[in-house]
């Protein structure tokens, strides 16, 4: 079995297939996004991603947290003739998409434990009519050999894997009975089969296609970013009134308040009922039936906040979370990237915050050399304190949060300033010398002739009367007391900045050993100087102030609110997921564009034919009566609109050292697929070398990348709407064009007008 590792999109599609599928002249995946989810254009790789359905070519896709993974399988599902078989690891998740594909006029069902006797005769009678065309399913279930043998006759076209890192024993929610899985393949042999994640290492990607017995996978790796997440990190400085603060910064809003115990969760949501606010706990001693109730009435808007532990989340479907609060901090940083994407799943705008306290990484520790003392497993206890490094690295930083957290993921981040994390907003304070500071810490380093690790190098900093210290003769050391004037923790907080920025390297072993890096040589030199906080605590006032508020404009706030009550009402009413309605993204639509009719109403995203037929009219006459109630006008232009896609980001004025390193490649005439695998690149990554490349080198022909009727249509939407801003010639085109494609095509064309000026 060949499989092809790296990040190499798309490079096991035929060709001939692939362009088959981009040439129909009406695409039916797109015609399905608009009917039956009111989309009308794809967000980046889903239609990649679909395709490979669509062709029965297994794949491995990795998608973030809101990159619309499920439409990925949803939608080939009702463009293909058979049954779509979706493994889930959680009967609440199917549920929710079960509900919301019934809400949208898709015929789908869900086969698990809950189900009566006559529910699941029902449910076979379905099957063997072919009614369906999706079922979902428990792994466990799928380890039953009458099951599936059923299945063999059901016409399966398609499987899909949803969560599938579970597969892995190197991911971080690995699951047993996901390994059963492998056996799919013997069942139904020619069955395109297809895994889906959000959040999974190289190695952990390169398991999943082993174990599922996958032939030549397709990899689709999306970019890590959510450019619409604000992620900040607070010390903690009493914690539950830092909790509180958040928390009464989004009143009325959703939102996930997590923490390491159920004791904690208990206290925590307590407290916040105590003070008026809806909140509910969810941790795994509470019963069956009441994280059902406690789960369902923060899915149907009837709860604002779930305090939870990590047992919550995984494959919630709800997108308007509009924040997620770490109480404490999490064991590593693919938790942490999985625990607040659960964030802004819509594309709207939310606000990440993470309190941490030393104590916090002590209390892993403990858990960790536990599970250790249980299993014996002496790697993955060091694969679990690398982890914790990882992310008490993360808290300690003065970097960009999102270039941490997309760099942590093996993917470049082209940009200078995200606008969108405590340190690029300018909230975080730094020390006025740090130079002075940093030579000091590895003038210590070296004088203990990097021997010794973090805690104890601080002691000597601070002067500490330790006895160790003392025996060790370290008292008498030019360094022992040099910053006699600051707390440890603040001396050890910036030991971990060192690190995170390269200055300093800690031994990957129990001892963690600190060791002086050719950075830190130079910085001892005065050739480099680090960003070194201030110690921090409480919220920051400018906080709400910072946090994007384009999605906002031209949406009538109170219209909104009016609607997210009759958007509750409809909630009740069917015992479904208020976002199985109407997301937050389509009610904003709906306040800012106040259709009075439904042809206008069907412009709005997220509003398909289904629920154009069953709530057009009902939403309209709320509409009208709210309009006329407040003089308000009708039929405006559409607000800035839950969006898919967004114009190239924000990129350094010049060339990142990767995108040079890209540069003989292209010169070359390599393809995309060629560099990303010769750079072990993701293809979203590749593409912005490719623009890098086009800018500075003032290339003017791409058709090597670039297929020639792309060109000529992209240039003559130039010539219409200008290539001021990408998001224009990407409307002109229909949705037609890909985004990459625009991009590079725009960089040629400036360049040849540039030249044409020039002369």
């Amino acid at each position: 079995m060949a499989i092809e590792l790296g990040e190499t999109e798309l490079s096991t599609i035929a060709s001939n297939d692939r362009e088959a599928v981009m040439k129909e002249p009406n695409n039916p995946l797109l015609e399905a996004l608009q009917r039956y989810w009111g989309y009308g254009s794809f967000r980046p790789l889903q239609e990649e991603a679909m395709q490979c359905g669509l062709l029965g070519q297994d794949s491995v896709v990795i998608l973030p947290t809101g990159g619309g993974k499920s439409l990925c399988f949803q939608a080939p599902a009702v463009c293909m003739p058979g049954l779509t078989i979706v493994v889930s690891p959680l009967i609440s998740l199917m549920k929710d998409q079960v509900d919301t594909l019934r809400e949208c006029g898709i015929a789908a069902a869900q086969l698990n434990s809950t189900l009566t006797m006559n529910e699941k005769k029902s449910l076979a009678e379905q099957i063997d009519r072919r009614e369906l065309k999706l079922l979902y399913i428990a792994p466990e279930r799928l380890a039953i050999e009458k099951t599936l043998s059923y299945l063999q006759t059901a016409n399966v076209s398609m499987i899909a894997i949803d969560e599938a890192h579970c597969i892995s024993a190197w991911g971080h929610d690995f699951r047993p009975e996901y390994r059963m899985l492998g056996r799919l393949k013997d069942f139904f042999p020619g069955v395109g089969i297809h895994a889906y994640t959000a959040t999974a290492s190289e190695k952990v990607r390169a398991d999943i296609a082993v174990q599922l017995r996958l032939n030549r996978p397709t990899w689709i790796v999306g970019n890590f970013d959510r450019p619409n997440l604000t992620y900040r990190v607070l010390e903690c400085n009493n914690r539950f009134g830092q909790v509180v603060e958040l928390v009464n910064q989004h009143k009325g809003e959703s939102g996930i308040v997590y923490c390491i115990s159920r004791k904690e969760v208990e206290k925590v949501a307590s407290g916040l009922g105590g003070l008026g606010l809806r909140a509910l706990p969810y941790h795994a001693g509470l019963t069956d039936i009441e994280r059902k109730s406690n789960q369902e009435a923060f899915l149907q808007d009837r709860c604002d906040i779930i305090v939870a532990t990590v047992a919550f989340g995984m494959g919630i479907d709800k997108p308007d979370v509009r924040y997620v609060v770490h109480a404490a901090s999490p064991k590593s940083l693919e938790h942490y990237q999985q625990e607040s994407g659960r964030a802004g799943r819509d594309g709207l705008e939310a606000e990440c915050t993470l309190i941490y306290s030393k104590g916090d990484f002590i209390t892993w520790s403990k858990i960790i050399e536990s599970t250790f003392a249980e299993s014996g497993n002496e790697e993955s206890r060091e694969g679990q304190y690398r982890s914790l490094d990882s992310i008490r690295g993360y808290c300690s930083s003065v970097q960009c949060r999102h270039k941490e957290l997309v760099e942590f993921f093996g993917q470049d981040y082209q940009g200078d300033n995200c606008e969108a994390c405590d340190v690029c907003l300018g909230e975080v304070e730094l020390v006025e010398d740090p130079l002075r500071i940093g030579q000091m810490i590895l003038s210590c380093v070296m004088r203990l002739r990097e021997r010794y690790g973090a805690d104890y190098t601080a002691k000597v900093l601070i002067g500490a009367s330790d006895e160790r210290v003392k025996q060790q003769g370290h008292d008498q050391l030019s360094t022992y007391g040099l910053l006699r004037e600051q707390s440890i923790a603040m001396v050890r907080e910036w030991i971990d900045q060192l690190i995170s920025q390269g200055f300093l390297n800690k031994s990957q072993d129990k001892y963690s050993i600190l060791q002086v890096t050719d950075l830190g040589r130079q910085l001892l030199k005065g050739e480099q100087t680090p960003r070194l906080s201030k110690a921090s605590g409480g919220t920051n006032e400018r906080k709400r102030e910072a946090t994007p508020a384009a999605s906002w404009e031209g949406v009538d706030r109170g219209l909104f609110d009016h609607l997210k009550g009759v958007r509750s009402t409809i909630s009740a009413e069917k015992a479904i997921p208020a976002f199985a309605v109407f997301s937050d993204a389509t009610l904003r639509g709906l306040a800012g564009l106040r259709p009075s009719n439904l042809d206008r109403m069907k412009e709005v995203q997220g509003v398909g034919m289904r629920k154009l037929e069953e709530l057009g009219e009902r939403f309209l006459g709320e509409i009208d009566s709210y309009c006329r109630t407040h003089g308000l006008s009708r039929d405006e232009a559409l607000p800035v609109r839950e969006s898919s896609r967004s114009d190239a980001p924000r990129r350094a004025k010049g060339p990142s050292a990767s995108s040079v390193a890209a540069i003989p490649y292209f010169r070359e005439g390599c393809s995309i697929e060629k560099v990303c695998s010769e750079m072990n690149r993701a293809r979203s990554t590749v593409v912005g070398y490719l623009y890098d490349y086009c800018v500075s080198q003032g290339v003017t022909q791409v058709d090597t990348w670039v297929p020639s009727a792309e060109i000529s249509l992209i240039e003559q939407a130039i010539d219409v709407v200008g290539d001021e801003k990408l998001a224009p010639i990407f409307d002109h085109l229909e949705s037609q064009v890909p985004y990459d494609s625009i991009r590079i095509v725009a960089a040629a064309y400036a360049n040849r007008r540039a030249k044409s000026e020039a002369k």
